[in-house]
């Protein structure tokens, strides 16, 4: 299992070749485990290069966090205005933790409007060494439909 585990900045292993894609920024967040209290930690850092949403051509970008496949468990930052505060999962044993994929998703907030999807970032726990805070940069990819499927696949 060692040589799949990622490290800390780390890219995807799709490579990173963005030249035929359209770029949506990209984002900083750290992650890790507290075996103590059973509790997963998510700090959303910074985001850079996101695209202007809205009609005054800026953004008000926040962070959807899933434990997928469980979409019972979210949390949401208020803003992308990055103070770094951590967000936790709790009551999660780590034998569950590991078997789950850590899904972020950047939305435009739209105060009349539906949230504009920026873009997504998942990554399978289990490719993640969580005894210690791990601190990853990775762009940004096109939102998926939600399907179940794509999420169930995410997983093997």
């Amino acid at each position: 299992m060692a040589a799949n585990v990622l490290s800390p900045g780390s890219e995807d292993d799709e490579g990173h070749d963005s030249s035929n894609r359209e770029n949506l920024g990209r984002i900083q967040f750290s992650v890790g485990y507290n075996f103590q209290e059973s509790t997963l930690t998510v700090k959303i850092l910074k985001a850079q290069e996101l695209p202007a949403k809205d009609f005054s051509g800026t953004s008000d970008p926040f962070v959807k966090i899933y434990l997928l496949p469980d979409k019972k468990h979210k949390l949401e930052t208020k803003s992308l205005s990055f103070s770094s505060v951590p967000l936790f999962l709790a009551g999660f044993p780590y034998e569950k933790v590991v078997q789950r994929v850590l899904y972020l998703q950047v939305l435009d907030y739209d105060r009349f409007s539906r949230n504009d999807p920026i873009g997504e970032v998942s990554i399978p726990l289990n490719k993640v060494d969580l005894t210690q805070m791990q601190t990853f940069w990775k762009d940004l990819k096109p939102c998926s439909d939600g399907s179940v499927r794509y999420f169930a696949l995410l997983l093997n």
